[in-house]
């Protein structure tokens, strides 16, 4: 069962469909939205909850899938390539913007004029949710690279293919696959409206601008590497954490360091974004549709101490 709002909640993880629980929370509440969605379009239409990405994993484990941890569609990648299938593939893209469109018009309204949001993607979807959430009300601001410090290729080996159904001039195709090596992910960088300029708007609502300079070595890049996994990373029963590192980074690029601001995480999973919130001495929100990852991300975000006075209620 969904969480029922009664009164502005801050420091919280609360169990719900986002499109839903954000309708009972106030304009301009939060100061940023950073957020890790589904990739796959595939699910729009199924529950996204333990079964089904149990479900999604399970039919992978006896099959030639090189990683067995993620929850694949449900079988679109395979096929015929008939005029069918990629109807059938657009038609999930298109339900895919357009769920994206429905949660990113309550985030819009919930957030303050100048705040960011942020929205981790793969890179074959990432621009229709940049379009989704024009479409919500944001204004497009720029793409961040997330290179991971490793690739998988993932698609068809020609030559392989051909070798094994007996061509001849299988050698002919030594090299040639359907896809490159992905070793990155996008964070699509959208705003809220600013109230007339950039002054005016952070003088109202503390807010608007990036906090792009570094100590004595110029301005941050749109790129981001070097943010690997620890150890501290790896959460049973999850299976897409993002670097702690990663998160807190982006939390100190897009909010001031104080306390007035509260980070929303509307797909907060095992609530990486919210511990990054909590040790950077911000309150945050979370809402997440799958009750065990409520439970995990609960779980992480008491036990975790920032060795100094605590902001959060207990």
């Amino acid at each position: 069962m969904s969480d029922m709002i009664t009164t502005a909640p801050i420091d919280r993880i609360l169990h719900g469909d986002c499109r839903e629980v954000l309708r009972s929370i106030g304009n301009d509440y939060f100061s940023a939205c950073i957020t890790d969605p589904p990739y796959n379009y595939e699910f729009v239409g199924r529950n996204w909850d333990t079964a089904e990405i149990d479900r999604r994993i399970n039919r992978v484990q006896d099959s030639k899938t090189l990683v067995k941890n993620i929850p694949y569609g449900s079988g679109l990648a395979g096929g015929v390539r008939n005029k069918r299938w990629y109807q059938r593939v657009r038609e999930n893209i298109v339900d895919y913007q357009a769920w994206c469109a429905e949660w990113g018009r309550e985030v819009y309204r919930t957030l303050r004029p100048g705040a960011f949001v942020l929205v981790f993607n793969s890179t074959r979807t990432v621009a229709h949710v940049q379009v989704a959430l024009e479409d919500a009300g944001f204004y497009a601001r720029d793409i961040l690279v997330y290179r991971r410090h490793a690739g998988i290729p993932k698609g068809l080996n020609a030559a392989r293919k051909l070798q094994a159904l007996g061509e001849e001039d299988w050698e002919s195709w030594e090299g040639w696959h359907s896809c490159l090596r992905n070793e990155w992910e996008a964070i699509c960088v959208l705003q809220k409206p600013l109230i007339d300029n950039y002054i005016t708007t952070i003088r109202q609502h503390k807010v608007g601008l990036l906090n792009a300079e570094m100590t004595g070595t110029g301005f941050l890049s749109n790129v981001l590497e070097g943010f690997r996994k620890e150890q501290s990373d790896d959460v049973d029963g999850h299976c897409t954490v993002k670097p702690l590192a990663l998160m807190k980074h982006l939390v100190k690029l897009t909010v001031p360091n104080n306390d007035e601001h509260i980070i929303l995480d509307p797909f907060a999973g095992s609530g990486t974004t919210c511990l990054a919130a909590k040790e950077l001495r911000h309150h945050f929100v979370g809402i997440e549709i799958n009750a065990s990852y409520v439970s995990i991300a609960d779980d992480r975000i008491r036990q975790a101490g920032t060795g100094q006075k605590s902001l959060f209620s207990e």
